[in-house]
Formats: C-alpha cells, structure tokens, sequence
C-alpha cells in the first residue's frame, strides 16, 4: 500500500533490525534449528513462526517449555544460536531492498536514527559492521537490556528517550507484529514492512502504514 505522507511530521525514525535492516529472518530460523536439533526437538521453520519479534532468550524459554525439553542452562543455547548467527551474518551482509537510499535519505535531511532490536547487542553489532551502517545511527538499543521485550514498548521507550525525542514525534518501521505493538504501545507511529519469508498475517493491518518494500516507503517520504 502506497501512502503519502509527510516525514515532517517526525524528528526521529526509529528501525527493527531483523527483517528490516537486513534478510536475517531466515538465519534465525536456519540457526535455531539446527541447535535445537541438536538437543533432540525436531522444530521446523514453520514453528519459529510462532515466536517472531521475541528476544531469543525468550523464544528458547517458549520452546523449552512448550517441547518439554528439560534445559537446564538455556544461556548456553542462547550463545550457540546468537553464534551461528554471527557466523551467517558475516558470510553474506546484504541490506534489504532500499535500506541504504532511506538511510542517506534521512540522514540528508537531519532526521534522527535509532535503531530498536530484540536482538542481542552482540548480533547487533555485527549487523551494522557487516553492512557498513553503524555511521547512520545517533542510537542503536537491544531490548537486551531491557527487563522486557517486545511487545513491551520498553526498548522503543529507551531508544526515544537516548535521542532525546518525544515517542509521538517517531517512527517506527517493522516487519512483525510483536514489533508492530511495541511501538504503538510506545505511542509511536508504526510502518509495517512485511518480512517475505514470514507467513500471511492479517493482524499487520494494524499499522498505522505498510508498504511492500523499504524503496516504496521512501518514494512515500518524498512525495509526501
């Protein structure tokens, strides 16, 4: 859906990371497969639908209890998922589509940038190393180290509040529906950027703007 509308309306625009910076949905699910493979749970791609959006330690904690695995020290899953995403980041650091054009869109014209991910700042790191990016942004959060994550707005509370920026003068941009609610609940305006590989959900409408890809929404910005 291609909406105008006016960036002049924002001091700051705030990304998710995965899904949105860069195509690392299909990593995650690629990494937590094989590890929990490796502990016996047979956990498809498909299953990792269901924990889109959560911090990973959260997500191991879902699967821990919904499988009954009996893991007893879930940190150490943790580190060998966030791992082998690091090694899969580096192999292959691809922006998606439009990401740099917008980032220098709004750099040009003096708008903040955060950055709010679910992700580990460990991972986070090696996103913006890997695309060359970490220059962008006045502000780069992991809801790490926040007591919640998303769909707690914490993590974009925090991020607002770095940059000195009042919530209803940002704008978020995700690709998930735990994402799409932590920024509304941090009375944000929400631009819905579907993740391709994600399957069909119909409660993304809930965004206050969605659009097909990045380069849309920034045709969006220019004309509006």
């Amino acid at each position: 859906m291609g909406v105008a509308f006016s960036i002049d309306h924002f001091e700051a625009v705030i990304f998710d990371m995965d899904g949105v910076l860069i195509d690392s949905e299909p990593l995650w699910k690629i990494a937590m497969e094989k590890v929990f493979s490796d502990l016996g749970c047979k956990l498809s791609k498909n299953d990792f639908q269901r924990t889109v959006g959560l911090r990973i330690d959260e997500v191991i904690n879902y699967w821990n209890k919904d499988q009954n695995l009996g893991v007893a020290d879930e940190k150490s899953v943790e580190d060998d998922i966030i791992n082998r995403m690091i090694e899969l980041v580096r192999e292959n650091p691809i922006p998606l589509t439009g990401v740099m054009e917008t980032l220098e869109y709004l750099s040009k014209n003096k708008l903040k940038i955060g950055l709010a991910t679910s992700s580990p700042n460990q991972l986070l790191q090696a996103v913006l190393d890997g695309l060359k990016i970490d220059h962008f942004f006045d502000v780069a959060h992991s809801a790490e180290f926040e007591e919640f994550g998303k769909p707690h707005p914490a993590v974009y509370l925090e991020t607002a509040k770095k940059l000195n920026v009042d919530s209803n003068k940002c704008l978020v941009i995700e690709d998930s529906l735990n994402g799409i609610i932590s920024g509304m609940s941090a009375k944000m305006k929400v631009i819905c950027i579907p993740e391709k590989t994600h399957l069909k959900e119909p409660r993304l409408k809930v965004a206050d703007f969605m659009f097909e890809d990045m380069s849309l929404m920034l045709a969006a910005f220019k004309n509006g």
